[in-house]
C-alpha cells in the first residue's frame, strides 16, 4: 500500500464516518451500533489475517502496542457515538478538526517536540476562539448539545493520546495486525459496557442503520484503522493531523446534502477560525516542506 493512497483513503473514510455514525444509531441506539461495528470489524480483521497467513504476536511489546490503541478504538469511539446523539454529523467532524491543537500539546509533553513557538501559540488561540464560536452556536440546538460537544472533544483527546502513545512505543508492527489486536482487546470492554448499560435488543433495525453499521464495520473499523495506523507508522503526527483540515468541510457538505443538516453563518465562521488556527500551527512546517521540495535550505 502506498502512503499517499492510504492518506487519501483515510480522508474519504473520515469524511463519511460522522454521517454514518449518526445514521447507525438511529433506531438500534448508539451502544448497539458501536458494539456491532467493532464486532464486525474484529471478525473481518481476523479473517484477513488468516487469509494472508500473517501471525498474531502476543509478546509483551505487541501487547503494549495493542493496549495503546484502546483509547482510540474503545474510548474515542464510545464518546463519539454517545455525543453523536446530540449534535449534527458535520459538527462532529469540525470538532475533530481540533485534533492538531491537542496533538501539539501532547507531542510537546510526551514526544519532546518543540510545539509552543509564538506562531503556534497564536494558532492555538485562534483555533480555540473558533471552538468558542461553534460552542455558542451549538447551544442554540438545545441544552443537550453541550454534552455532545464535550463528548466529541473527549474523543479527540483520547484518539490523539492513542496516536502519541503508539509513536512513543516506536512499534513497527503491520497495520492490520495492530488493528486486529486493538479490536480484540476492545471487544470485552464493549461487551461489559453493553451488559452494564445496554438496553434490550430492538425488534427491528432500519435498512439505513444496518447498512451504516456494516459500512462502519468494514471501512471505518477495518480499512480506516488499518490505513490510519499504516500512515501513522510512516508519517509524523503533525502531518497526519492535517487530514482534519479537509474532512470537516466535506463532512459538513455531506451532512447538509444527505441529512438536511443546517449550516449557519456562525458555524462557517467558527470553521474558518479553526482552519486559520490550524494553518498557523503548521505554517513553519509547511514553509520547510516547500523549501525541501525546491531543494533550498529549510531554515
Amino acid at each position: 500500500m502506498s502512503v499517499p493512497a492510504a492518506y487519501i483513503g483515510v480522508i474519504i473514510i473520515w469524511s463519511t464516518t460522522p454521517l454514518a455514525v449518526k445514521w447507525s444509531g438511529e433506531g438500534p441506539g448508539f451502544l448497539l451500533a458501536v458494539s456491532a461495528r467493532m464486532f464486525i470489524g474484529a471478525l473481518l480483521c481476523m479473517a484477513l489475517l488468516k487469509l494472508l497467513r500473517r501471525p498474531m504476536p502476543w509478546d509483551s511489546q505487541a501487547r503494549r502496542a495493542y493496549l495503546a490503541t484502546t483509547p482510540a478504538i474503545y474510548g474515542a469511539m464510545m464518546c463519539t457515538y454517545w455525543g453523536a446523539q446530540f449534535i449534527p454529523s458535520g459538527l462532529i467532524a469540525v470538532l475533530y478538526g481540533m485534533s492538531p491543537l491537542v496533538t501539539g500539546i501532547m507531542a510537546s509533553l510526551w514526544l519532546h517536540e518543540r510545539s509552543f513557538t509564538p506562531l503556534k501559540l497564536l494558532g492555538m488561540l485562534v483555533g480555540l476562539l473558533g471552538l468558542a464560536v461553534i460552542y455558542k452556536t451549538a447551544l442554540a440546538l438545545g441544552p443537550l448539545s453541550a454534552y455532545g460537544i464535550v463528548a466529541i472533544l473527549a474523543a479527540v483527546t483520547l484518539q490523539v493520546a492513542s496516536a502519541v502513545l503508539l509513536k512513543r512505543s516506536a512499534t513497527r508492527m503491520p497495520a492490520l495486525t495492530l488493528t486486529t489486536g486493538g479490536l480484540v482487546l476492545a471487544l470485552p470492554m464493549y461487551f461489559l459496557t453493553w451488559l452494564a448499560f445496554g438496553p434490550s435488543l430492538p425488534h427491528a433495525v432500519s435498512l439505513k442503520a444496518a447498512l451504516s453499521i456494516l459500512y462502519l464495520g468494514a471501512f471505518g473499523s477495518v480499512a480506516g484503522f488499518v490505513m490510519y495506523y499504516y500512515i501513522l507508522s510512516h508519517l509524523e503526527t503533525g502531518r497526519i493531523a492535517l487530514i482534519t483540515l479537509l474532512t470537516p468541510v466535506t463532512a459538513l457538505l455531506l451532512g447538509h446534502g444527505l441529512n438536511a443538516e443546517r449550516i449557519g453563518t456562525e458555524v462557517w465562521m467558527g470553521v474558518v477560525l479553526i482552519f486559520s488556527g490550524l494553518i498557523l500551527l503548521q505554517w513553519q512546517e509547511l514553509i520547510k516542506r516547500g523549501h525541501r521540495a525546491q531543494g533550498g535550505p529549510v531554515e
